[in-house]
């Protein structure tokens, strides 16, 4: 789970710092920048698993190209070098390459990146591309709540953030000279004397294909392994209808892809599991999906996977009331992307960091609740006093992009970033970069000040009014107070219920009456 990311030098994303809770929605308009966000996110955890070259050709096309271009060019010179730092919750136990048990010595880290280019020939092996720092160190228990601005419950915080550390798991040294060694630090276990546990592994920084964290496989490190392991659970869907209406061979994958195939092995292997291993009655899952898929689309009685065996195929069909099977091929689109998302709810085992690009694609704008609240009940929820090591309540988090009205209007205030485009003097050139910010008066603008006012929103808000309406007929929410405020649990405001924006409409109104 990220708690913040900070990006300089990647794309247009300049001096960028955004902190995140479970849930988040960022809006803005198309080509501000918003979907560089994610595709940092995304290089970040490519940058976990694959060589520097290879993790640049899979940011937004996944084919060769020119990996200058990944740096950021607003400043009328070409930047060569991109800085990422990291804020994360990760798991507490996971299991290295070969299936042995690791657990993390403590849960709250920090991961730092800086990567250069260059046009030396001997750079050219990894693309022009090399690490100039790479730094893995802890976040301290004491520290947390000031670290986690969201505030979660005290019962979520202090189950996921667990653990103590002293000192670092990855380290640079020598930073600036043509001799930066990168330390990988052997995670003692609970107990050791101060000073055993061997001694670091140290890289050439500048001869390294890969990051050092990239290669952590080992429960020996197990903190650092944790921390690989949950990069490498972030992801980018793209939901594609024509992969969603494929069927599976009985063979294939059981996890939901990026681009959404494998949708019916997934919902059969969640089916068979939920009865053997948990001993639930037949059709649970399925019902499940389907009561979900029902607030989407009024006639839906049920949901199930046919597995024909003569053809080894498995696929998915939705009844109606009539009880008329149809199969995915004879679906919309936006069903389609529903009945993804509402089956990756149902997968406990499905965690990390899941980034979305307009869910509301496909959805009528009277479903978009529904959506909405599909997202935010697959995020963890950090006002419950269940831990996210609880199966019910899995450490996972949902970031979705939009420029939709009626995405803006229908999120909680809490949960809204965002993004405008931003002009400001670099070295006396006017660079243009893109800025993300939370509303006035959310936990957001307290950390990250000024914030959004609704003014800004004004395109937002202002589609789909009836000007035709009483202003009599507009409800007006005041804010609670304080106290009220402490007693609800969770507080959730829909942005459209804020009394600044209830003053706004009417103003609107009442300048077209006129």
């Amino acid at each position: 789970m990220i708690t913040r990311l900070k990006v300089d030098g990647f794309k247009n994303l300049i001096n960028t710092d955004v902190s995140f809770g479970a849930f988040s929605c960022i809006a803005g308009a198309n080509g501000v920048g918003k979907s560089n966000l994610f595709d940092a996110i995304k290089f970040l955890s490519a940058l976990a698993d694959h060589k520097l070259i290879d993790a640049a050709r899979q940011v937004r096309g996944g084919r060769v190209m020119d990996v200058k271009s990944l740096f950021n060019q607003t400043i009328g010179v070409e930047s060569k070098k991109m800085s990422f730092l990291v804020e994360m919750i990760v798991p507490l136990k996971g299991e290295d390459d070969l299936g042995q048990q690791a657990e993390a010595s403590i849960t709250f880290l920090k991961y730092e990146l800086d990567i250069g280019y260059s046009d030396d020939e001997r750079r050219m092996s990894h693309g022009g591309l090399e690490i100039l720092k790479e730094e893995l160190s802890h976040i301290n228990i004491g520290d947390s709540v000031r670290h986690l601005p969201f505030h979660p419950s005290e019962a979520w915080r202090k189950s996921a953030v667990r653990g103590r550390q002293t000192t670092k798991f990855i380290s640079t040294e020598d930073e600036g000279t043509d001799h930066v060694q990168i330390k990988l630090h052997i995670n003692r276990k609970q107990g050791d004397v101060k000073g055993s546990g061997g001694r670091p592994s140290s890289y050439i920084a500048a001869n390294l294909p890969k990051t050092v964290l990239s290669e952590v496989n080992s429960a020996e490190y197990r903190t650092a392994l944790l921390a690989r392991r949950e990069m490498q659970s972030w992801r980018l869907l793209q939901l594609e209808p024509t992969a969603l209406r494929e069927p599976d061979h009985i063979t294939s994958p059981q996890k939901i892809a990026e681009n959404g195939a494998h949708l019916p092995s997934t919902l059969y292997r969640l089916e068979k599991d939920s009865v053997r291993y948990d001993g639930a009655e037949p059709g649970r899952v399925y019902a499940r999906v389907a009561n979900r898929l029902s607030q989407l689309i009024e006639d839906v009685r049920e949901v199930d996977v046919d597995r024909d065996e003569g053809r080894e195929l498995l696929t998915l069909r939705v009844r109606g009331r009539n009880g008329v099977p149809h199969t995915a091929r004879f679906l919309s689109d936006g069903t389609l992307r529903f009945l993804a998302l509402a089956t990756l709810e149902q997968d406990m085992g499905a965690q990390g960091v899941i980034c979305l690009e307009e869910p509301e694609n496909g959805i009528h704008p009277d479903r978009i609740p529904a959506i909405l609240k599909l997202l935010r009940d697959i995020a963890t929820d950090t006002n419950m006093q269940i831990s996210p090591e609880n199966p019910d309540n899995p450490l996972r988090q949902i970031i979705i992009n939009t420029h939709s009205p009626s995405v803006v209007r229908q999120v909680d205030e809490d949960d809204l970033i965002v993004a405008t485009p931003t002009v400001q003097s670099i070295n006396g050139k006017p660079a243009t970069y893109v800025r993300f910010s939370g509303l006035t008066g959310t936990w957001r603008s307290e950390i990250s000040a000024p914030g959004v006012s609704i003014g800004q929103l004004l395109g937002y808000l202002d589609a789909g009014i009836d000007y035709d309406v009483e202003i009599d007929d507009i409800r007006v929410q005041e804010p609670p107070d304080k106290a009220t405020q402490s007693a609800m649990l969770p507080r959730s405001r829909r942005v459209i219920d804020r009394l600044d924006v209830q003053q706004l409409r009417m103003t609107l109104i009442s300048d077209e009456k006129e």
